[in-house]
């Protein structure tokens, strides 16, 4: 069985921008152009969020420090601390993505064709 290739982070955020893109294809053409940078910054985001879950859980959550010669102590890590505000950017990034793209279309079955529902 072949191996699975690594993608790169471009790879990566290209494939996620073509997923939100799908989920958006009935959006009007003008809207989704306003909404393109907004598009690839999710999905930047998307990617480096995945990254830095791997970090962290590698290096883990807190690290320790030495504020002087008697200080010590431990703190939050940056990667914890950059991963909430990344965590918070995409929230906000995905909400008002929804709330712009378009109800879904119910898919009527044959049967509900039938009765006139």
């Amino acid at each position: 069985m072949a191996e699975k290739k690594d993608l790169t982070k471009d790879e990566k955020i290209k494939k996620e921008i073509r997923r939100i893109r799908k989920a958006l294809r009935d959006l009007d053409k003008n809207k989704l152009a306003v909404v393109e940078p907004l598009i690839q910054t999710a999905a930047f985001t998307a990617v480096s969020l995945a990254e830095l879950e791997a970090i962290i859980n590698e290096n883990g959550f807190v690290v320790e420090y030495k504020n002087g010669e008697n200080q010590f102590g431990t703190k939050q890590s940056d990667e914890v601390k950059t991963l909430i505000a990344l965590q918070k950017n995409l929230a906000a990034a995905i909400k008002t993505l929804a709330d712009i793209a378009p109800p879904t279309k119910e898919k009527k079955g044959r049967l509900k064709e039938l009765m006139g529902e």
